[in-house]
């Protein structure tokens, strides 16, 4: 049966996996809105975590016909497609002594907390640019999913949000090309993400424009949106050497080179659009805390995640390409 985080941590008796599993919850907005179709078990010898589907691409049309005539043949496009899960997560160490002599905060509370806020910015970092070709160890994003896609839009203009000039002189403009991108998608997206100077700049035009709004998360914090639609800011990913917005800011060619380039995606999340995947149970995420009564001077904890994302119809995500940010 297909679940959320929330709906996860219910079957857990554990406290502190419950515990994890909020902590994941407030960390990524994206993260407690996925729902999981938990439906993989590892095949012989716990090997294989193959997630098959079929993909939507161009649906069904229908036609008007005269009298003695017959249809044009239209056919619905489909593309078979399987995703791996993939494992991913972290380990910290602890000596005892720090966790013994640990003051206001508490050591290994620290540590895991850390570590969930790692797992969860890998997360999102992989959802936008995930390719298995590059890292097989990881799972394909929407980045690859969408290039070349019908919801792909706005790949050879430059809309300049850079500075207060081009937001004043090009709100408008941006606000239809906006609307223009949520009209080629199948029904309302659930979200819109970016980094976090596009978020800020849309936030931004959206007052300015009237469409601003505000919702409450799960845990009681404002979110705003875009005319009812949340605008998520994904955050950074450090990657162990230097720190990176999820969503890239690149420079590009686009007629000429241009910098400052980024992109904000839209997902309609569901098991028929945009859903995470997961092992059979409520497996999805793991703890194992140290045990500092055994013997041995430092002790491990690990923080582990098995899933990936499945695409279930292409125009259940889009990407506005080439928006100008700085």
């Amino acid at each position: 049966m297909p679940i959320t985080l929330e709906q996860a941590k219910v079957g857990m008796a554990d406290k502190v996996d419950q515990m994890v599993i909020d902590e994941f919850r407030r960390a990524s907005f994206l993260l407690n809105a996925l729902t999981f179709d938990n439906a993989v078990s590892p095949g012989t010898g716990g090997s294989t975590l193959t997630y098959g589907y079929t993909r939507l691409k161009t649906p069904s049309t229908a036609a008007f016909r005269a009298i003695n005539s017959e249809y044009t043949a239209n056919e619905a496009d489909r593309e078979n497609k399987t995703v791996d899960l993939k494992i991913f997560g972290g380990t910290f160490q602890i000596d005892r002594v720090i966790q013994d002599t640990s003051g206001q905060i508490n050591e290994m509370n620290f540590q895991l907390q850390q570590k969930i806020i790692g797992a969860s910015n890998l997360f999102h970092y992989t959802v936008i640019n995930g390719d298995s070709a590059v890292d097989s160890d990881a799972f394909d994003g929407l980045d690859k999913a969408l290039t070349g896609s019908s919801t792909e839009l706005n790949t050879a203009a430059v809309i300049d949000l850079s500075n207060e000039t081009g937001l004043e002189a090009n709100k408008f403009a941006f606000l239809d090309e906006l609307d223009n991108f949520l009209a080629e998608l199948d029904g309302r997206p659930t979200l819109l993400m970016g980094n976090s100077k596009l978020i800020t700049k849309i936030k931004s035009i959206a007052r300015r424009a009237g469409y601003a709004t505000k919702t409450e998360d799960a845990f009681g914090r404002t979110v705003t949106g875009y005319d009812g639609i949340p605008l998520i800011d994904l955050g950074y990913h450090y990657n162990g050497t230097t720190t990176v917005p999820v969503s890239p800011i690149e420079t590009r060619t686009v007629v000429t080179e241009k910098t400052g380039l980024t992109d904000l995606f839209a997902v309609s999340l569901g098991l028929d659009g945009f859903h995470g995947v997961s092992p059979t149970g409520n497996s999805v995420i793991r703890t194992f805390l140290p045990d500092f009564k055994a013997p041995g001077a430092v002790k491990t904890g690990e923080v582990e995640m098995v899933a990936a994302v499945a695409l279930k119809a292409t125009r259940k995500a889009g990407v506005l390409r080439n928006i100008k940010v700085q």
